[in-house]
């Protein structure tokens, strides 16, 4: 088991993705309790993976990739990583029963 912690970068699709979802939990939803929470939620399993990104299932893609994504669920929800030298880049946060082989 790895004892560093990886350098967390956001790409500014993945901060879109999670803005949308969260607006709409407030706005639409008017459920704010439940967007704090995702958004803990969140945080802390960006964290949690941070310490060790590469220790997960490796997520199968049918395009070829540079760099292999990974996932986090978080409820109803999937976060797609990769990892790139000491840095956990986040892609993209989707509704886990959207196509997500059609987004990814």
């Amino acid at each position: 088991m790895e004892n560093k912690t990886y350098n967390i970068k956001y790409l500014p699709i993945f901060e879109r993705d999670l803005d949308n979802v969260i607006e709409y939990i407030l706005y639409k939803l008017n459920n704010k309790n439940a967007a704090l929470s995702l958004l803990n939620n969140v945080e802390k399993a960006i964290i949690q993976r941070a310490k060790n990104p590469t220790a997960y299932e490796k997520y199968n893609s049918i395009k070829e990739r540079r760099y292999p994504y990974y996932r986090i669920y978080i409820g109803n929800f999937i976060i797609f990583y990769v990892v790139i030298g000491n840095t956990m880049e986040l892609r993209r946060f989707i509704y886990g029963k959207r196509n997500t082989t059609k987004i990814i």
